[in-house]
């Protein structure tokens, strides 16, 4: 039984990860990733409102950022978390296994969804 989510082929969807790199879309990734629902642009990992510009700059486009912090889940410090919230953007920080799960399930779900994801 196929259990791969139906999402549009110009989605990127998350096949693997490991090793420091993403494969999306049949592409090797190397790095630390910022996921839009159609665009996939390197990421210096930074949790920080400057290294999130790239999706603040389309907050109106985002509802959630499913962030991917490594090995292990990390709290997003406060002023960030505000800083999402002042644009509209639920910030959902978890490991990044399961960051990129839930990342493909949003996608499936057509929903409004970014992702930031530390490489592992």
């Amino acid at each position: 039984m196929d259990i791969t989510p139906l999402v549009a082929a110009e989605r990127p969807l998350i096949q693997a990860y490991g090793d420091g790199a993403f494969r999306i879309q049949g592409r090797q990734h190397a790095g630390s990733l910022i996921l839009l629902r159609d665009q996939v642009m390197p990421w210096s990992g930074e949790l920080t409102a400057e290294g999130l510009a790239p999706i603040l700059a389309v907050a109106a486009e985002v509802e959630i950022l499913v962030i991917g912090c490594g090995a292990t889940m990390t709290l997003v410090p406060p002023d960030l978390r505000q800083v999402l919230r002042d644009h509209g953007i639920v910030p959902e920080p978890m490991d990044t296994g399961a960051g990129c799960r839930t990342w493909n399930v949003l996608l499936a779900e057509d929903r409004r969804v970014a992702a930031a994801l530390v490489a592992v």
